[in-house]
């Protein structure tokens, strides 16, 4: 039950964050200033990236392990988020949205054979999946929402 309620919370954020740029035109899209430099294009993309995380720390965090630390592996977490900014900056808004399905599908679907009792407690588990998803669509949700008022 508690795995069908937080897969019930993360799709409702999840909709938040598409319905908060789902009436913006292509170019409203890849105007830079939502969140300092960054377009709605760079945060999709941003958070796109942080799904990705989940997908390869979680399966870790199941196996009993600790994922790197970013602070050894990039310098922090600011230092991976600019690494994944510049390596994003080529890519198309189309090429952006497809990879923010394709990820999100994965990420669904993995979670849909994570063992209920990962879901039942605040568990290593639970506290990494907020963080790279529901909690992160959040921020950015509220970012652009007010950006666009």
């Amino acid at each position: 039950m508690e795995k069908a309620k937080l897969l019930k919370n993360l799709d409702a954020g999840w909709v938040a964050l598409l319905d908060s740029y789902a009436s913006m035109t292509d170019a409203e899209m890849m105007q830079p200033g939502v969140t300092g430099e960054w377009s709605v294009k760079d945060l999709i993309a941003h958070v796109t990236s942080w799904e990705e995380e989940a997908l390869k720390h979680l399966p870790t965090i199941l196996e009993g392990k600790r994922p790197p630390r970013y602070s050894v592996m990039y310098g922090g977490i600011d230092a991976f988020n600019a690494q994944v900014m510049a390596q994003n900056q080529t890519l198309s808004l189309v090429e952006v949205l497809r990879q923010r399905d394709e990820m999100h599908r994965r990420l669904i679907d993995f979670l849909q054979h994570v063992p209920e009792e990962e879901f039942t407690s605040e568990t290593r588990f639970r506290r990494r999946l907020k963080l790279d998803t529901y909690g992160h669509y959040k921020i950015h949700t509220e970012a652009i929402v007010k950006w666009r008022k």
